[in-house]
């Protein structure tokens, strides 16, 4: 029997894990990239223990950890008083807790790591400028078919394409994503710009009325990631866009002086006007399925878009592992368990991004006032089926 190809439509960070998995199971894979070289947009990242669950299923969990900064906590300070509402430690209870650390690694570190071990797999083939337009089923499997008209044959086809997965028209067919209308700008400075009051070892987000602030150090506390975000009803999605500080300013006017500083430090600032999509319950079509923000693309506020991607190719891995001879009810197996666990972090995003990032008032009191009751032990509880999963499992401890 001939080696089974499987072809990924997208060269990001779910892709090639999605290639790294399945490449250990013995299929033939190949990324089709778009681009001209294989790379990733943009800058910080959080990685919860379940995505090194996952990086650690690929093999790579060791690099990805030598690139990474691990923090003492996550902090979660009040913008308008500049008070620390509650921290979570992310020291050895944490780390037992959920069998891994909690790490941030700058966006194009991460993708080295895989791109890296995809390099090293003879039964990894990486192709760019190959965009991934359509596919038709033929009796072989999937007949992909490139921009230019160039057609590609493969046992299945993983589209992994993104938030504008064109691969999502003909699976899914619900248009096209959601625009949140909240605004993020993004910076990163050198260390030594960062003000020492602020050079914490920490995700720190302050949060504040339809605004909040986030910053972490990255790549061996060589810079710190500055993430702002305002909630504008921007009614038009942007991503990229190079903004004058003046802009930047005028959705903190109201914060804590603490926390406009931060803005005041950022230089070369970028707009994204955030969109996702309401949960779906197919992501497959016959032998071709979606992954990653293609699949469930999601608000920022759990941090885990990252995360979900390279939990999606763990499992796929395991599930095509399982059904060699039927890629469909594979990727059916696949879809199915993990459907609810990625709507629970879509849905999630999108009720903790009003609730906790960006209450004001009675609201943002009342909030204040139930994280402050909260032990460290009441956090890891309300984590648990977040951070306690490989991808396999659903929720509850990693297996």
């Amino acid at each position: 029997m001939e080696n089974q190809i499987i072809a990924i439509a997208g060269g990001g960070i779910g892709g090639l894990s999605a290639a790294l998995g399945l490449s250990a199971k013995g299929f033939d894979v190949v990324v089709l990239e778009k681009a001209s070289e294989l790379g990733e947009i943009g800058a910080g990242i959080q990685l919860g223990p379940n995505a090194f669950h996952a990086l650690d299923y690929f093999g790579v969990g060791v690099a990805a950890r030598e690139k990474a900064v691990f923090i003492d906590m996550l902090r979660l300070m009040d913008a308008v008083s500049g008070e620390e509402i509650i921290h979570i430690p992310l020291d050895a209870p944490f780390r037992e807790r959920f069998g891994n650390p909690y790490a941030v690694i700058h966006r194009a570190d991460l993708h080295g790591v895989l791109l890296h071990a995809c390099r090293d797999r003879a039964n990894v083939d990486l192709r760019v400028n190959c965009e991934v337009e359509g596919y038709a089923h033929d009796a072989a499997g999937v007949s992909v078919r490139l921009a230019g008209g160039e057609r590609f044959a493969a046992d299945a086809l993983i589209g992994a394409d993104g938030l504008w997965s064109n691969l999502r028209g003909s699976v899914v067919g619900d248009g096209a994503p959601r625009v949140s209308g909240h605004s993020t700008y993004r910076s990163v400075i050198p260390f030594a710009q960062m003000p020492e009051a602020l050079r914490w070892n920490a995700a720190t987000l302050w949060a504040g009325p339809k605004c909040h602030i986030v910053h972490y150090p990255l790549s061996d506390w060589k810079y710190f990631n500055l993430v702002v975000t305002y909630h504008n009803d921007a009614p038009e999605p942007v991503a990229g866009k190079p903004v004058s500080k003046d802009e930047v300013r005028k959705g903190f006017a109201h914060i804590h002086e603490s926390a406009r500083m931060i803005i005041e430090i950022g230089n070369d600032w970028r707009l994204w006007v955030l969109c996702d999509r309401d949960p779906v319950e197919n992501w497959v079509d016959g032998q071709v399925a979606l992954l990653g923000d293609a699949a469930h693309p999601m608000m920022q506020y759990y941090a885990q878009g990252a995360c979900m991607a390279m939990e999606d190719a763990v499992c796929l891995a395991q599930s095509l592992d399982t059904h060699r001879s039927d890629f469909h009810a594979g990727l059916i197996a696949y879809q199915n368990q993990r459907l609810v666990r990625t709507a629970r972090v879509q849905i999630g995003s999108r009720v903790i991004g009003d609730l906790i990032y960006h209450p004001a008032g009675m609201q943002a009191r009342v909030r204040n006032e139930i994280l402050r009751g909260m032990s460290t032990e009441d956090c890891y509880d309300r984590l648990t089926w977040l951070y306690g999963s490989t991808g396999l499992t659903g929720a509850g401890t990693a297996s």
